[in-house]
């Protein structure tokens, strides 16, 4: 499998759970109610598998690799990608920062939940498409047989050290059993 395939199947994670924040937004919307923990678990997914994880393979290193072939960083698709993931990270940190009074039932801290929950689900939806249908298939042409080796070695040293082992799986059955509830 190649670099950008192994990020492609973590889309396919991520978009399990994104589809579940999608629901709860709407769920919230429906009842003005909101379930905590379920929230927190996406929290928790978003932030320690889509963060840690598979953006820190993009921008430590796929991104980097790009730029050493040529790709701008300062303009271009790799630009893009790196400020969606920067509001991305806006996105979760309001959704932090409300959950303490929305736990508390207060409407406008519940309704912060929903709102940057939804928005954040848009911008990832869109942002993944995005990926793997330019930014991918450009790394693809770009990137050498060797380029995509030492991307493969660097993927596993980041599941290994950043990550931890067994946690790169702990995230895929919470992405599965968010899916499923």
């Amino acid at each position: 499998m190649t670099p950008t395939e192994m990020l492609k199947h973590e889309h396919q994670v991520i978009l399990l759970v994104l589809d579940a924040a999608r629901l709860e937004a709407q769920s919230i919307e429906q009842t003005a109610r909101i379930r905590i923990g379920r929230v927190e678990k996406i929290v928790d997914f978003v932030k320690n598998f889509a963060d840690r994880c598979h953006h820190a393979k993009e921008e430590g290193h796929l991104f980097a690799r790009m730029r050493e072939r040529g790709m701008p960083a300062q303009s271009g698709p790799i630009a893009v990608m790196l400020r969606e993931h920067d509001e991305g990270r806006r996105r979760v940190a309001a959704v932090v920062e409300a959950l303490p009074d929305a736990r508390k039932g207060i409407p406008s801290a519940v309704e912060a939940v929903r709102t940057n929950l939804l928005a954040y689900v848009e911008l990832l939806t869109a942002h993944i498409a995005k990926e793997d249908n330019v930014l991918y298939p450009m790394a693809d042409r770009l990137l050498t047989a060797d380029d995509q080796r030492a991307l493969a070695e660097a993927f596993e040293e980041v599941e290994a050290n950043e990550i931890g082992a067994g946690v790169h799986d702990k995230y895929h059955r919470l992405a599965h059993e968010l899916s499923e509830d």
